[in-house]
């Protein structure tokens, strides 16, 4: 009897829903992940992708982009993932890249985000510094003036990035444009000098985020302390007030993963798997420690998300029985 093949069961063995006994529902699939030239975005992309693997699929190397080139190629099919979608600080991106038409966007894979200024607690607690407010004071600002010219010098976000446009917006918004200039660069290469004035004894003053290396390094509450803003006000329009009164500017964000529309459809495994991994923001800052302390190699970084996944392999076989089941 010759064997029909609908349409339908072509779509699905070519996105691999469809298992013979013993195969993976990625059997045959190419996925390539992109992520931001950001050495410390890439561990949560491997972890991602190593779930992958396990699924069957056939894993490219990481492209690395620049974030609004990351959603476009997602969106246009040349990549199928990225695993660094900060939300809701990429919100502009992903709807200029095509939205919710052209993107699936799993859970919250990493949750608790945080942004804002920071000044070293030294000159906080000599001046009761506590608010970025505190700036329109021409006394203040001099404190944290390095070039000479009467301003505070903000060691600020990498353009491109996103959480430049919310500094560039609470400018105008707190009147702080002649009281402020926003330094942009190569963010690892002016924190670092930045540290390094700290560790001179001099006042800093900068914008970061969590996770990241740079709160391991300048411990808030011990070594530095979070400025407060007058009020909510972002490109975004969302409170940023916190349950506890506090309010720094910045949304609290989490890492979400963003697939291809039409890949997440044709491969309900992969789909499944962006809906449930969780991987936990103090997992991924201890390993940017590492990277900080010099473990910043490809092979490096697979070895930590090698060691996570082992110390967390009841969790990690876990996604994997939910995905393949999701492909059945």
């Amino acid at each position: 009897m010759k064997k029909v093949v609908t349409l339908t069961s072509f779509a699905a063995l070519f996105s691999g829903a469809v298992l013979a006994d013993g195969h993976l529902p990625g059997e045959g699939v190419t996925v390539t992940a992109v992520q931001s030239p950001i050495a410390e975005e890439t561990f949560q992309t491997i972890v991602v992708n190593k779930a992958l693997e396990k699924l069957g699929y056939d894993v490219q190397p990481i492209k690395e982009v620049d974030y609004s080139a990351g959603y476009t190629s997602v969106a246009n099919g040349d990549a199928q993932f990225l695993a660094v979608n900060w939300y809701p600080l990429h919100n502009a991106m992903y709807k200029n890249a095509g939205g919710d038409d052209k993107f699936y966007r799993g859970g919250n894979y990493i949750e608790g985000a945080a942004q804002g200024y920071l000044i070293d607690k030294k000159t906080a607690d000599k001046y009761k510094i506590t608010n970025i407010a505190d700036f329109k004071k021409p006394e203040i600002a001099a404190l944290f003036d390095t070039n000479g010219d009467g301003k505070a010098d903000l060691t600020g976000c990498q353009a491109g990035w996103g959480c430049e446009g919310v500094i560039e917006h609470q400018l105008d918004a707190f009147d702080l444009r002649d009281k402020i200039t926003h330094n942009q660069g190569q963010y690892a290469a002016i924190i670092s000098d930045t540290i390094a004035r700290f560790n001179e004894g001099e006042s800093i003053f900068y914008y970061t985020w969590t996770p990241y290396w740079v709160s391991g390094k300048l411990v808030p509450g011990r070594d530095v302390v979070w400025l407060e803003v007058p009020y909510s006000s972002n490109p975004n329009n969302t409170d940023t007030a916190l349950p506890n009164g506090k309010n720094y500017g910045f949304d609290i964000n989490s890492e979400r993963i963003v697939a291809n529309k039409a890949f997440a459809e044709a491969n309900p495994a992969a789909k499944k798997l962006f809906d449930i991994m969780k991987l936990p923001i103090n997992a991924v800052s201890a390993q940017n420690m590492l990277i900080a302390d010099g473990e910043d190699s490809q092979r490096e970084m697979e070895i930590h998300a090698d060691k996570w996944i082992s110390a967390n392999q009841a969790k990690f076989d876990g996604w994997i029985a939910e995905a393949k089941k999701a492909a059945k």
